[in-house]
């Protein structure tokens, strides 16, 4: 397939642009009657957000920037920490149909459109608070941009790139997989920028990023630390060897995030090599360095499905170049993905729903239960501070308990902080009196153990086989 003739944006914007205002529209409308609590990650974010900060525990800083400012227009309901992420979601498809419109025609811009807005991994990230929602339109706009810079050889496309690629980097640090990209598409001459607009872009994107490492390095490298310890490759290669069945499992849930027919595309596309039109094979250095080094890491311990996720966005315009010399299956591919995209938040309409007597979306329910029988507990108890030694425990609880006027910490943690509540939020050293413990294990003072003051009813949700209870113990046997 030659590269098709430059659309202008009158040929596929309105029909790509209602595609997508409807999907995002539905998806607001469902968000609103959303029965699901907010997740441990969310929670997180949220808390993040209430302070602006060049970077946070583990991510860097433009989720908690992005939640901050919604829950600062409407409230930090569940609703306002989740609703920025399909208006996300919805402007990363309109500016990889625009990609698409540039390689391959109008046609593919408008399906392009239509298969990322449905894609089960955009359904997903618009459910939840997201970081690969937040880096995706930045990621899709460094591409574009970077496209136009070789065709051009325009500095200010050399600083658009940049800047998109810092924003993404900011967004999540799996932007970085740009710049693999950029070196990767140099392979060919037509995609060589010139050394001149090369450097204009590195810099735009250093002036970006500057900030966030300057708080890593100031805060001990924590994000380093954290990142490391997901990815465990020192850990896992002493102990255990190669994981073939993480690789597999990792691969064949790809076929979940991208959805089974345009995944199985955009193979196709890296199987057949040279024979795929030179216009589609351009763009897999984009798709293809996230793709191969996260197998790598699936290979070497574990990875999540996500982890590839910017993988998919230059992935999805080539699966549907692939597909748009068949029409049937193209739309077979997107039909699938448009019932997944629309069960996934009908679902969360009615949380309760059960299979074999557990809720299908039981890892998203029960903690602010919990948080509220522990505001109460810590209220019947007449303790005003509140400890717990769990991360999703304290997630929920800062949220919940934002206006609770109760003083809530982090059990101090006995060698460096592991998560951001060990680092931000410390029980303080020093603090006196009895506090009211939160926690799985029964706590020992003075080598004698302590009885619980309350146990708390985790039924029904993610922490039904968790036996919490709240203990009133003195501060100083909390001292590590």
């Amino acid at each position: 397939m030659p590269t098709a003739a430059k659309p202008g944006v009158e040929a596929w914007l309105p029909p790509a642009l209602a595609i997508v205002a409807a999907v995002t529209a539905a998806r607001l409308a469902l968000l609103a009657v959303n029965g699901t609590d907010l997740f441990v990650d969310e929670a997180q974010y949220w808390l993040w957000g209430q302070s602006f900060a060049w970077g946070y525990y583990s991510k860097p800083p433009m989720i908690g920037w992005v939640i901050g400012l919604s829950t600062a227009l409407g409230g930090d309901g569940t609703f306002w920490v989740r609703a920025p992420f399909p208006l996300f979601q919805g402007a990363a498809a309109l500016v990889l149909a625009a990609l698409a419109a540039q390689v391959a025609g109008a046609r593919a811009a408008v399906w392009t459109a239509a298969a990322y807005v449905t894609l089960p991994m955009a359904a997903v990230g618009s459910l939840l608070a997201s970081t690969d929602s937040v880096m995706a339109p930045f990621f899709a706009v460094a591409i574009l941009a970077h496209l136009r810079l070789c065709e051009t050889r325009a500095p200010g496309w050399a600083v658009a790139a940049g800047v998109a690629t810092g924003l993404a980097i900011l967004s999540k640090y799996a932007g970085a997989y740009l710049v693999l990209g950029y070196a990767l598409a140099a392979i060919w001459p037509d995609r060589r920028p010139g050394w001149r607009n090369a450097a204009l872009l590195a810099l735009a994107c250093a002036v970006l990023v500057a900030p966030n490492l300057w708080w890593n390095l100031q805060n001990g490298l924590a994000t380093l630390q954290h990142t490391a310890d997901n990815v465990g490759w020192v850990r896992q290669g002493a102990q255990q060897g190669l994981n073939p069945a993480g690789l597999a499992e990792f691969v064949g849930a790809q076929f979940g995030v991208m959805g089974p027919g345009l995944f199985a595309a955009w193979l196709v596309a890296l199987a057949r090599g040279r024979r795929t039109p030179p216009a589609l094979r351009r763009l897999l250095p984009f798709s293809l360095p996230a793709f191969v080094i996260v197998c790598g890491q699936a290979l070497a311990e574990r990875a999540y499905a996500n982890w590839a996720a910017s993988a998919w966005l230059a992935g999805t315009v080539v699966a549907v170049g692939v597909l748009l010399a068949r029409p049937r299956l193209l739309a077979l591919a997107v039909g699938v993905n448009a019932a997944v995209a629309l069960a996934l938040p009908v679902l969360t309409v009615f949380p309760g729903l059960a299979v074999n007597g557990t809720p299908v979306l039981e890892r998203y329910l029960g903690r602010r239960d919990l948080s509220l029988q522990i505001l109460d507990a810590a209220r019947a108890t007449g303790q005003g501070v509140i400890v717990a030694d769990k991360r999703d425990v304290l997630a929920d609880l800062f949220h919940t308990g934002r206006d609770s006027g109760l003083s809530i910490h982090a059990r101090p943690p006995t060698g460096r902080p592991m998560n951001h509540y060990e680092q931000a939020h410390p029980l303080p050293a020093g603090q006196g009196g009895t506090v009211l413990l939160v926690t799985a294990q029964p706590p020992v003072c003075d080598g004698a153990p302590v009885a619980p003051a309350v146990r708390f009813d985790t039924a029904g949700g993610t922490y039904r086989r968790q036996a919490f209870a709240g203990y009133v113990i003195a501060a100083n046997c909390l001292a590590r």
